[in-house]
């Protein structure tokens, strides 16, 4: 019998086979993607411990409200954490700032 897979089984093997670092935080199809609150999803590193989100340098993935963006970004202006890779989320559907970034 054929086993049936989910989109988000399907992007996991191919982010494996591509070599693309896996990121903690929210996974790209995460349910808070799709929240009729989100409006930023961000990737970034974790600089200190202070912002407690991860462990010093780890490199995450969030979808956020507004507020959680603002939160984020005076996080980035203290040094606790570094943004890598902004979209703008809109039901879903990412609009990266700048394409060609690692994310």
């Amino acid at each position: 019998m054929v086993q049936k897979r989910t989109i988000g089984d399907l992007l996991e093997e191919a982010r494996r086979r591509s070599g693309a670092e896996e990121l903690e935080g929210h996974d790209i199809m995460a349910l808070e993607r799709f929240d009729v609150c989100t409006r930023h999803m961000l990737v970034f590193i974790v600089l200190s411990e202070e912002v407690h989100l991860g462990e010093k340098g780890d490199k995450m993935r969030l979808f956020l409200s507004e507020k959680g963006y603002r939160r984020l970004k005076e996080y980035q202006e203290h040094g606790w954490i570094e943004i890598k890779n902004h979209a703008s989320v809109f039901s879903g559907h990412l609009l990266y700032d700048e394409l060609g970034h690692d994310l």
